[in-house]
């Protein structure tokens, strides 16, 4: 093995082309000094290429050439490329090859060429290089704008902007999947409301995306229908169907079908809803695939803390009583009114043992994800409450329930929500030369991701987009940027850091889609009952001046030329979102950044590292691993992995994100192998105290090592 990083001419090479894995292997080893291997994956990065891509990639004489054969067999779509003349296509895919773009792990070249390049029809030769897919993306998502497109390939070729795995994977392809990452669906207490439930989830999964659905609003087992006793099977029935339409359905093969079902704290089946994740579950109930969210509002914590009993109410009654579904009450501000309302149906759990509960089944099985209810509707700048999440935990949007005729027509089409998501590299956005030009051309391609998404087969969705062009710019690499400038994470100057950054974003995303709004005069529908409209959602920005808290993290900003908005640049945009509006409802998300990531060298989101150099699986070529990116034999002290860290400076560090997200950020939680139950509930109950909204897995250190591998999200893997 030691041969092959030995350079003395030709030899080594041509051994090299024959073992890109082995040479990608010798990050796990050790050198002879005790050092990392790291120049070993860079040598297996080129190998790959010489060994692998370049013989099986399917070469053409000239730019035309390739192009026209592209649309003429089917690969592209005519009209992306009608947009332009070929002049300008021709200077735009120089542009990109003029970065003279390299991958920097062999990770990244093997998963950009594995899942995202455009293949064969048969999946044996490749017909695009990296350069080649994102003028596609820019190209498709500018529609004609030839400034936009030369903006979009800037930012990605930079690393600073990359699109999400649907976007990326899909846009410019003639057979493809939408370019949206997740849709969330309400289902109402009704079989046309089930019935069509399933048929989307069907649909949306076909086109490639993960869906969530909310359970909270059925009837619990046993439940009256027409007013006959025990009738109603519960909720335990409609997941397995839901797990599986999931199974069945899948984005030609290329993405398999994925989906989560949520359901309240107090909603009587909550017990046997999360039964069907134990290892130990009778087979006709257990859930194997389908993901489990709960919903939490305050009032399940006060209960806890007082060691009351913890009351679980009809939906069926809860409905009937107050004339709107249980998804749309305030458990915490008509808890007590209900308890007393002998009109409704309620039986009663220990709130304590409730949630020795919960964390019984995340360590079995690391669900379910939590949402904490009233925290994310105090948050909500938009008119409406926030009942459920998606797959990943990360979007948080108001959605309005559709009726039904018996024949499954829309009687009144509702509001359901899709995803459209990309992540800035935090490290790279931070040297680029203009960050409010990079947020702004990363909106403008989201909101170009909105504008485009044809989801006709969810009329609910559809209406949704149309309504709200909602879109959700995350965040990665973090950890990567922070122990690049040597600041550990969760310090003090890493908190820092992360609240100045995250609020120095929201400044210039607002500013982007407030610009959009202006030259499109068209607001999203509802702003003049948001909170952006009344000037609320600006006070706290406008009571004082938000500067770095330390010297180093103030010194960063100013060594990027980063001017930090000031509460002056806070009022001026106050009144130009007055006047104008904004464009999109929704404007930021943190999503578990997976695939993306790889390829672009990041950290995962805002997590730090799960380790050193990570141990994948990846189908017949077994392990393949990746090094923590910016990482050297000089500075491992500042890549401490998740499980060292712990929990609490991980919910510190997003609860610093929180406070400038109007979504929500998907936050998965690490613990050693000596955890208890009781630690993921300290866990829990400080992430809740901290303001986050959202929790998405429960990791333990003794699953790692088990092999369980830490794969992100199904729908949303960025």
């Amino acid at each position: 093995m030691t041969s092959l990083l030995t350079d003395t001419g030709t030899e080594p090479i041509a051994e090299e082309r024959a073992n890109y894995h082995a040479l990608n292997a010798l990050l796990n080893l050790y050198d002879a000094d005790g050092r990392i291997q790291f120049d070993a994956d860079r040598r297996a990065a080129h190998a790959y290429f010489i060994e692998h891509v370049n013989k099986n990639t399917v070469f053409f004489h000239s730019l035309k050439e390739k192009l026209d054969h592209l649309v003429e067999e089917g690969y592209y779509e005519e009209q992306v490329l009608a947009d332009y003349d070929f002049a300008f296509i021709k200077s735009l895919f120089k542009r990109a090859y003029a970065v003279k773009f390299r991958f920097p792990t062999f990770m990244g070249a093997f998963k950009y060429y594995t899942s995202y390049t455009l293949k064969t029809f048969d999946g044996t030769r490749y017909l695009e290089r990296f350069e080649d897919r994102v003028c596609m993306v820019a190209l498709t998502l500018a529609a004609g704008d030839r400034t936009l497109a030369e903006h979009l390939v800037d930012e990605i070729m930079s690393g600073r902007f990359q699109p999400a795995t649907p976007t990326f994977l899909n846009a410019g392809k003639a057979q493809r999947g939408e370019l949206v990452s997740c849709f969330l669906l309400r289902v109402e207490d009704n079989m046309e409301s089930i019935a069509r439930a399933i048929n989307s989830s069907l649909q949306l999964s076909k086109r490639g995306g993960g869906v969530a659905l909310s359970l909270t609003n059925l009837r619990e087992a046993g439940a009256p229908i027409k007013q006959i006793q025990n009738q109603s099977s519960g909720v335990i029935p409609i997941m397995k169907l839901l797990e599986d339409s999931f199974s069945y359905a899948n984005q030609l093969g290329a993405r398999q079908g994925a989906g989560a079902v949520y359901l309240n704290a107090h909603h009587p089946d909550i017990l046997a809803f999360l039964d069907t994740k134990r290892e130990n579950a009778d087979e006709k109930i257990r859930i194997k695939t389908l993901s489990l969210g709960v919903v939490i509002p305050d009032i399940t914590f006060e209960l806890a803390r007082n060691n009351e009993d913890m009351y679980l109410f009809s939906p069926y009654d809860v409905e009937r009583v107050y004339g709107v579904a249980m998804s749309e009450i305030s458990v915490t501000e008509k808890y007590r009114e209900m308890v007393d309302d002998k009109r409704i149906s309620k039986t009663k759990i220990n709130a304590r043992r409730f949630f020795q509960t919960l964390a019984e089944i995340q360590f079995e099985s690391g669900y379910p994800y939590l949402m904490f209810e009233d925290t994310v509707n105090r948050e909500n700048p938009i008119d409406g409450r926030i009942t459920m999440s998606n797959l990943c935990s990360e979007i948080l949007q108001v959605s309005t329930p559709s009726t039904y005729r018996e024949d499954l027509s829309f009687d009144e089409i509702g509001k359901d929500i899709s995803c459209n998501l990309g992540s800035l590299n935090i490290a790279r956005a931070m040297d680029s030369p203009d960050l409010g030009h990079t947020v702004e051309t990363a909106v403008r391609g989201l909101t170009a991701v909105s504008d485009q998404s044809d989801i006709g087969c969810a009329p609910s969705v559809e209406r949704g987009n149309a309504m709200s062009h909602a879109i959700g710019l995350g965040q990665m690499n973090l950890h990567g940027y922070l122990a690049r400038e040597r600041i550990h994470y969760g310090s003090e100057e890493g908190l820092d850091f992360t609240n100045m950054y995250f609020y120095t974003v929201t400044f210039h995303a607002l500013r982007a889609s407030c610009r959009i709004a202006q030259e499109r005069g068209e607001w999203f529908d509802g702003f003049e009952r948001s909170a952006y409209a009344s000037g609320d959602y600006f006070t706290k920005y406008l009571e004082s001046e938000w500067t770095p808290r330390t010297t180093r993290v103030a010194e960063l900003f100013a060594d990027a030329g980063i001017h930090l908005p000031t509460v002056d640049d806070w009022r001026e945009l106050a009144a130009d979102v007055a006047r104008y509006g904004l464009y999109n409802q929704n404007l930021q998300a943190v999503p578990p950044t997976g695939s993306i990531s790889y390829i672009n060298h990041s950290t995962s989101s805002i997590h730090p590292i799960v380790a050193k150099v990570e141990i994948r699986k990846e189908g017949k070529l077994g392990r393949v691993y990746y090094p923590a990116p910016y990482m050297t034999n000089d500075n491992l002290e500042y890549y401490r992995d998740a499980y060292e860290i712990g929990p609490e400076a991980i919910i510190d560090t997003y609860a610093e994100a929180t406070k400038h997200v109007d979504q929500g950020l998907s936050l998965t939680l690490f613990f050693p192998d000596t955890a208890t139950t009781r630690d993921i509930n300290r866990a829990q109950i400080h992430a809740w105290r901290k303001g986050v909204k959202t929790l998405y897995y429960i990791r333990l250190r003794q699953q790692a090592l088990a092999g369980t591998e830490v794969d992100g999200c199904v729908s949303c893997t960025l």
